[in-house]
């Protein structure tokens, strides 16, 4: 088992069916590896968030570059899978081709493509641009990217958020796993899990499915890993929405008290942001080498 593998594996390892594995969001570095001390399987190295961080639509927009420096920064500072977010893989299976190398070369365990056309928009945008690339095309960049990397490879199939049903959503996925990808992600903007449900429900099982519940949110893990079509539950979103909360709450409670003071029991202490830097290796090499 190589270096650069060993994520992939343990990724593979989650895949659970019968108990689905977890990944929560990221946005930077400190995100992921809040996930990680929480207890979450893997690390989803979110374009949504990333996007929105440097406060941009999410619609291809950041260049790679920027998102594969995230990638590598997230899985330096944790442990657990980094899952990257790739979108619809940066142009064509050539494209794929040279991209998926470099994410394996940063240590990412696992990338996601989707089947939309470039540039993608988001799938949760309210009329939004969501048309698909053809099937045999969509393969083409699967394999390109089974053959150009060593990691797993989820392909991402937004035929029910194109609004195209579930027969089509159905021998799309059917498509991407002969095409070599190790498990299928379904998505839905639906407000209630009955479409996905329904989906999960009739897929014959050849590869996991992976869910992002995001505008389904009723729907428990534990209804979903009852399924047992399920191997990994993404929370998609989560990290970058309550960071917004927490500060817009703060900043706005500074400004309206006219001071910092009311806000101090609600907001993490300097220290508890030291640990999360590893201040105290810091610490151990000065005492190790500074002379």
């Amino acid at each position: 088992m190589t270096a650069l593998n060993t994520r992939a594996a343990t990724l593979r390892a989650k895949l659970d069916v019968s108990r689905p594995a977890v990944a929560m969001a990221a946005h930077n570095p400190l995100a992921a590896k809040l996930a990680a001390e929480a207890g979450f399987d893997a690390i989803w190295g979110s374009g949504f968030e990333l996007s929105a961080s440097h406060a941009v639509p999410d619609a291809s927009i950041l260049p790679m570059d920027t998102h594969l420096e995230m990638m590598r920064a997230m899985g330096e500072v944790q442990e657990a899978p980094v899952i990257a977010d790739i979108d619809t893989g940066f142009g064509n299976a050539v494209n794929v081709a040279y991209a998926v190398p470099k994410y394996a070369a940063a240590g990412v365990a696992a990338v996601v493509i989707e089947d939309k056309t470039f540039p993608k928009d988001s799938s949760l945008r309210p009329g939004g641009r969501q048309e698909l690339v053809p099937v045999g095309e969509f393969q083409g960049k699967v394999e390109a990217a089974k053959a150009a990397g060593d990691m797993l490879v989820i392909a991402r199939t937004e035929a029910l958020i194109a609004g195209l049903g579930q027969a089509e959503a159905l021998s799309r996925g059917a498509a991407y796993a002969e095409a070599g990808a190790d498990a299928v992600l379904i998505h839905s903007r639906q407000k209630t899990p009955d479409e996905i449900l329904a989906f999960c429900r009739a897929w014959p099982g050849q590869v996991p499915l992976v869910l992002v519940p995001t505008s389904y949110p009723q729907l428990s893990f534990a209804d979903v890993g009852s399924l047992g079509k399920v191997g990994l539950i993404i929370c998609g979103n989560h990290a970058i929405r309550a960071a917004v909360r927490a500060m817009q709450e703060t900043f706005r409670r500074i400004l309206a008290e006219g001071g910092i003071a009311g806000v101090e029991s609600s907001i993490a202490s300097v220290s508890d942001v030291f640990a999360l830097q590893g201040d105290a290796l810091m610490r151990e090499i000065e005492k190790a080498y500074l002379r």
